[in-house]
């Protein structure tokens, strides 16, 4: 596995050393730091992979908004390996330079995005990776005049499954690959 200067404070395990229950997921080669940190505990790994498969991935939201949440909650987070590796999946779902530096607060999201919908939504997730307590209503109200409920109920579901993933990547040091590192750098991302 290509890893940053840091190591894993857990063992990545690769296809030799992963217990046999976990082996499939490395049957198309590296699997990622993810999965080789939870293929360590095997009782983990498929129900929290189904759980962040469905969370995180197609739904009645568009790729761009879930990307969207994923981004803006790791920043949020400040989970550096998530920050990483999803800025380099805003990239390829189309978000430009400017909307990614937005959502990385290096510029006014009212610069980065024009379109009030859009602000409604960070603004909701902001409020539910950013904040404790209660969510305001008036956020509440304000998303609810852009985005029917059902998106935002599964936004939320998004911006939780993206949380539990900043833990697990901050809380074991999880390495950023040197592709996405050397991808960031070539971007001005990095």
């Amino acid at each position: 596995m290509g890893n940053d200067v840091r190591m894993s404070r857990s063992q990545l395990l690769d296809a030799d050393q992963a217990p046999i229950t976990t082996r499939v997921y490395f049957a198309d080669g590296d699997p990622g730091p993810i999965v080789a940190a939870l293929a360590t505990v095997p009782e983990l790994l498929g129900p929290a992979l189904s759980f962040v498969g469905a969370a995180l991935g197609p739904g009645s939201v568009t790729t761009r908004a879930k990307e969207l949440a994923i981004l803006r909650t790791s920043v949020l987070q400040g989970c550096r390996y998530c920050i990483h590796a999803h800025t380099a999946v805003a990239l390829d779902v189309g978000l430009s330079t400017d909307e990614i530096h937005g959502l990385h607060g290096d510029i006014a999201l009212e610069d980065a995005f024009p379109q009030v919908a859009e602000r409604a939504l960070i603004g909701w997730i902001d409020a539910l990776a950013g904040a404790t307590g209660a969510i305001p209503d008036d956020v509440w109200i304000a998303a609810r005049e852009h985005w029917p409920e059902h998106a935002l109920v599964e936004l939320t579901v998004t911006v939780g499954a993206t949380m539990f993933l900043n833990r697990l990547a901050t809380g074991l040091e999880l390495p950023t690959s040197d592709q996405v590192t050397a991808r960031l750098t070539k971007e001005g991302l990095a």
